[in-house]
């Protein structure tokens, strides 16, 4: 995956096609993300002690396929690619050639 934690994507097919958020989580071995505005679940836990326990919020993962970057300048989405500058592997975005800030 070309994309890392705090890069901004777009959503591009799926039932919330068309919303922008930040990635807040990664599983790179199922291949899925988590963003920050988007699959909330809210989750009862129990605590034990006999109390009523307290409710969590889970981020519910969509696959990295149903998401595409966005270009950190012009905020439009594109592809990322790799190329290297000073001897340095850099990723930019393909559609501007702007840089990612690592």
């Amino acid at each position: 995956m070309r994309i890392k934690k705090g890069d901004f994507v777009k959503v591009i097919s799926g039932f919330y096609k068309g919303v922008e958020g930040q990635i807040v989580q990664l599983d790179y071995e199922k291949k899925r993300v988590c963003l920050e505005e988007i699959k909330i679940k809210k989750h009862k836990k129990p605590t034990g002690d006999d109390s009523k326990g307290k409710i969590i919020e889970i981020y519910k993962p969509i696959p990295v396929s149903n998401v595409m970057a966005l270009d950190p300048k012009k905020k439009v989405i594109t592809r990322i690619g790799y190329k290297f500058v000073n001897q340095k592997k850099v990723r930019f975005a393909k559609k501007t050639g702007q840089t990612y800030d690592d």
